[in-house]
């Protein structure tokens, strides 16, 4: 069959359709943005791209179904002569992936606020250096594995990511009520993504659904410290199993402890110990996700206990791309990116730096990004994250001029809050003005104080990280 993706270059319909090229179908795409390194990859698979979107390339490419992209919206040209034409059938990527990847696969999801594209990776790990063929779909780029998709064996497990996002412009179900898994990670529910929820409640209820999906032999994994899963008990057409740092907890982390090198902890099972844990990850958050991981790959497997192969694995595991993803160490002067964008993610990842650097000035630059983030909705929030670090400074608001300024993120009052606080904080209308910020605050020269620079952003950040910590290196070479 050909497919033809609208909107191919995202990383979920990038790999997607790598998947769909493996299983020997022809695949053609457009984009409007068609550039590296998504771009490269699919080129290198053989898939066609097509700069831009117009009825020409549908009409010229001829494809069996077309799959529309989250990102494509109404006025789209290829998709309103779809729609005025019906020349082609057309379908959202969740349901391609779970009609034409997943059917009949044992299905390990991963859902969750926070942590889903880590634990995903790290399930997939797990179970590839256990020996499995086991096939995944990231929303991300593993550095542990050899890219963000891989078909695998029809008859071993695929691992794939629950985003509670909306599926479609015309399905407005959560992508993972399409998924249908046997084993069901549910990391934690916080309140996000304020365009398409309304509030807690109503997220709630998109996992309520998501929930009422997994099969009677089937199992969810629970953060049994997390309020807002535990309110969603009782489930009693499936089997429940809780993970956290609490007694009544069936997979308990145990002895959670960190330093410079990373974190370490014990695995307890209903009792039993499962193993003890040292990993260059760090956080508390990590750990959950390290737990999650183990415990999903143990059902998945049908074991009673990991392996030892399954443990030796978090040792050696490399982690995902801009997640906590170090970009310069030199000249007294660490720079990290990481994708959190939200107050609990971001808290998290402050707390951990200090509890692993006690030394270290730490900044903390952050790009309000997500449709969530730009908002006021978090603002309280956002200034109390951030407070946990010495310096903070707060790059563009993205697409500030589409937001209404009583409902917009005001970087200003945050700044005079964390002033109050007694942090050094300062907000940038333009992210190049924050990059030369950094470039006066710092220089080239190697510091008298350890400091480390984090940047926090579900986007690119105009390119800064990587240009303030290419700059750092060529001036400080390690």
């Amino acid at each position: 069959m050909k497919f033809y993706f609208m909107g191919i270059c995202g990383t979920a319909m990038g790999n997607a359709a790598l998947l769909l090229k493996s299983q020997g179908h022809e695949v053609v795409g457009s984009d409007s943005g068609v550039y590296p390194p998504m771009s490269t990859v699919l080129e290198n698979a053989g898939i066609r791209l097509l700069e831009g979107f117009s009825e020409e390339n549908l009409t010229t490419a001829r494809p069996d179904v077309v799959v529309v992209g989250n990102a494509i919206s109404r006025g789209n040209p290829e998709m309103e002569w779809l729609l005025d034409t019906r020349e082609h059938p057309f379908v959202s990527l969740p349901r391609l992936i779970a009609e034409r990847v997943m059917k009949k696969r044992r299905v390990v999801g991963v859902a969750g606020t926070h942590g889903k594209t880590t634990t995903t990776t790290l399930v997939a790990t797990l179970l590839r250096t256990g020996g499995h063929d086991a096939g995944w779909l990231i929303g991300g780029v593993p550095l542990s594995l050899p890219g963000g998709a891989h078909l695998g064996s029809e008859s071993e497990p695929f691992v794939i990511e629950g985003d509670e996002y909306d599926s479609a412009f015309f399905d407005k179900r959560s992508k993972f009520i399409h998924y249908l898994p046997h084993v069901l990670v549910l990391n934690n529910l916080e309140f996000d993504h304020g365009d398409i929820f309304r509030d807690l409640q109503d997220i709630k209820r998109s996992f309520t659904h998501l929930l009422r999906t997994v099969p009677r032999n089937g199992t969810v994994l629970m953060n049994g410290d997390d309020e807002n899963l535990m309110s969603l008990l009782p489930v009693p057409w499936t089997q429940i199993r809780k993970v956290g740092l609490s007694v009544s907890c069936d997979l308990r982390i145990r002895d959670f402890t960190e330093d410079p090198e990373g974190s370490h902890f014990d695995l307890v099972h209903q009792g039993k110990l499962w193993g003890h844990i040292d990993w260059k990850m760090c956080g508390l958050y990590n750990a959950r996700n390290a737990a999650m991981a183990v415990y999903a790959t143990t059902l998945a497997r049908k074991l009673e206990a990991p392996d030892q192969s399954m443990l030796d694995a978090l040792a050696a595991f490399g982690g995902v791309k801009r997640r906590q993803e170090v970009l310069a160490d030199a000249g007294n002067l660490r720079i990290i990116e990481d994708f959190a964008h939200h107050p609990t993610a971001i808290s998290g990842t402050l707390e951990s730096f200090r509890n692993r650097f006690p030394e270290k000035h730490l900044v903390a630059c952050f790009e309000p990004r997500s449709n969530t983030a730009t908002t006021n909705i978090f603002q309280t929030e956002f200034t109390q994250s951030l407070s946990k670090a010495d310096s903070v400074y707060l790059g563009a608001i993205h697409r500030a001029e589409k937001i209404e300024p009583d409902k917009r993120l005001d970087t200003e009052a945050m700044v005079k809050t964390l002033g109050d606080m007694g942090r050094d904080a300062a907000a940038f209308q333009k992210n190049v003005d924050l990059l030369d910020h950094l470039r006066n605050k710092f220089g080239t020269d190697p510091l008298d104080q350890p400091t480390l620079v984090c940047f926090f952003s579900n986007g690119g950040f105009d390119a800064v990280p990587a240009t303030f910590s290419g700059e750092w290196m060529a001036a400080n070479p390690a």
